[in-house]
């Protein structure tokens, strides 16, 4: 299936743009089967789509009691003594998905699924780290590694994040029947969820990651942490080659800050230095790609649009 592009005029355009699609999405699986999958993305990108999708759903214009979601990530490391605290801290992507999203819904979702990052102690990880350095290694080309932790550790901590938290949310998923629409966003270098840049695709399933320090200088930018002392160093994500086995992939980005990373995925080879350029292949194995970009982020694409058409990639300027 060709890769779809859709230039909106503003994020609010995008917004509404995007929960057409999704909408779509949710009714065709509905059809099919007795619930439909959503994979959901946090961030300020899909906060106006989650709202168009909880009205829609108020409306009845699809079942939410028959949808189940996962969300891509959540942070390890928020402040708090227990897990419970870290699950509530504001920052958490729990917190965001209620608040931005599921609150919204008068029905609610037959159930929503976050990585359990919160149940995990940062220090103690950490130490664990320390103590068994023969227990794992470090993947990655950049400064945000991906912590692979080998198949039977001698930690039984590091064993309980392996199989209780990694391999357990794939498992849920896959129970689930796969996911119909992932909803993803980019990140300034291109990264998915907390894939970070230069984290190899093979094998990414459901990742333990070391952050880059970008990340933690933007979350801190960005106000969500006071300071990088305070912000998480770790995440439990899922990585592209999980995310990239949904049905559908509709990928949305706004500002100049996504503009190069958006233009890379698409017009430069695959390669795991911006991980959603993993959409590439995902596409030629026959994956429903959507992206969904206003008007800044996508102006390159808009430029090369004769080169995008080259390589079978559609561009749908939806501006007028």
């Amino acid at each position: 299936m060709p890769i779809r592009i859709f230039i909106a005029k503003g994020i609010e355009h995008m917004s509404a743009t995007a929960a057409e699609i999704a909408k779509s999405a949710i009714q065709r699986a509905q059809k099919k089967k007795p619930e439909a999958v959503l994979g959901l993305a946090t961030g300020s990108t899909p906060v106006g789509l989650y709202k168009l999708l909880a009205r829609s759903a108020n409306a009845g214009e699809y079942d939410p009691k028959r949808v189940r979601s996962f969300n891509l990530d959540e942070y390890i490391g928020l402040p708090g003594d227990n897990a419970q605290e870290r699950t509530l801290h504001p920052e958490s992507y729990s917190y965001f998905m209620i608040q931005e999203f599921f609150s919204l819904l008068e029905k609610k979702f037959a159930q929503t699924c976050l990585p359990c990052g919160s149940l995990v102690d940062q220090d103690r990880f950490e130490a664990e780290l320390d103590r068994h350095p023969e227990d794992w290694r470090s993947e990655g080309g950049d400064a945000g590694k991906s912590i692979v932790i080998k198949e039977t550790p001698a930690s039984e901590y590091l064993s309980w994040i392996k199989d209780e938290l990694q391999r357990e949310y794939e498992r849920k998923i896959k129970a689930a029947g796969g996911i119909d629409l992932q909803v993803i966003g980019s990140g300034g270098k291109g990264h998915v969820a907390f894939h970070e840049s230069g984290i190899p695709f093979e094998g990414s399933r459901v990742l333990v990651v070391k952050l880059d320090d970008d990340t933690i200088r933007n979350a801190v930018a960005d106000g969500h942490f006071a300071d990088a002392r305070s912000s998480p160093r770790f995440a439990l994500s899922m990585g592209a080659e999980l995310v990239y086995e949904a049905r559908s992939v509709l990928l949305l980005a706004c500002g100049e800050r996504k503009r190069a990373p958006i233009a890379r995925s698409l017009l430069g080879e695959a390669s795991p230095e911006v991980p959603i350029s993993y959409g590439q292949i995902y596409a030629k194995k026959g994956g429903d790609l959507i992206y969904v970009v206003d008007a800044v982020a996508g102006a390159d694409l808009i430029a090369a649009k004769e080169k995008l058409a080259a390589k079978g990639i559609e561009l749908v300027d939806a501006r007028a």
